[in-house]
């Protein structure tokens, strides 16, 4: 079994009237099965409203199925005794990096989770050194969070993660309120982890540059999983993507539009460079 493993997950959400006479029932997830395995590098896209963030909660038992299972590192998230264990093992990142900062200094946020687990004080302070150095914050460890920007706030949030030693990171669009540069920090830090440390990354994002890099993509709509492969493979399928209202990595796009023009190009091209490479090899 992966690290995460769901079978035919099902969730609702369930809003009551004021008076509760009214129930309204949404099906946010239809039966997704999901197997990651230790290590990998898994990338989730979608619009909005597609389950790509309930999913995400699920792994981290911040919601449990409606039918179905979900696993993480073969516990089921169902089981109440398992809670704190699976919280451990699965580190969850937000949005904004704001609703995760607890402390005025940023030593002491990095710290503050294994301090809840009972961590021995030696053992805090190795981990915070660690953390800091992985995620590339070593130099504003005596800093305010309240003075960093956005991507060193979400490194900072990610270094806390990473304290507790998890196996699997979660991140829930961790760049969606980053500018460009903050966004490329985030990520970078992220792709160390994964590659450097073997830590498993699950990313929800509906930035396309981002999953490049990634092992896997899974591309759901309507609470379901639509399209699964690597990054080629999902990206090769341009019409397909544009039908799912998913925009297309804008070098992708391009090179599509060379080779519809006659260029001989590979079928698809995912990065600059790559583009550059083929066409000084064009006879």
């Amino acid at each position: 079994m992966g690290i995460i493993k769901a079978l035919k997950l099902g969730f609702n959400y369930i809003e009551y009237s004021e008076d509760d006479r009214e129930k309204k029932v949404t099906r946010a997830l239809k039966g997704v099965d999901l197997d990651v395995k230790e290590g990998e590098f898994i990338a989730v896209l979608g619009h909005n409203g597609c389950g790509k963030s309930t999913l995400a909660k699920h792994i981290n038992a911040l919601l449990t199925p409606s039918e179905g299972t979900m696993w993480v590192d073969e516990m089921n998230t169902a089981d109440g005794k398992n809670l704190w264990n699976i919280r451990q093992r699965a580190g969850m990142v937000f949005q904004n990096p704001d609703n995760q900062i607890v402390a005025s200094v940023v030593e002491e946020d990095v710290g503050f989770g294994p301090e809840n687990l009972g961590v021995p004080t030696e053992e805090i302070w190795q981990r915070v050194d660690d953390s800091l150095k992985k995620t590339g914050m070593t130099a504003y460890r005596l800093h305010s969070p309240n003075k960093l920007s956005g991507g060193q706030k979400q490194r900072v949030a990610i270094a806390g993660v990473m304290a507790m030693k998890p196996k699997c990171i979660v991140l829930d669009e961790p760049t969606a309120m980053l500018d460009p540069n903050g966004r490329k920090e985030v990520i970078e830090a992220v792709r160390e982890l994964n590659r450097k440390e073997g830590v498993t990354i699950i990313l929800i994002t509906h930035y396309m540059e981002e999953v490049v890099l990634a092992d896997r993509v899974l591309v759901m709509d309507d609470g379901v999983v639509v399209m699964q492969g690597t990054p080629k493979e999902i990206f090769s399928q341009v019409e397909k993507l544009t039908e799912l209202r998913l925009d297309v990595p804008q070098i992708t796009i391009l090179a599509y539009e060379l080779r519809k023009a006659g260029l001989p190009l590979p079928e698809v091209v995912l990065s600059r460079e790559e583009l550059v490479e083929e066409i000084l090899h064009v006879d």
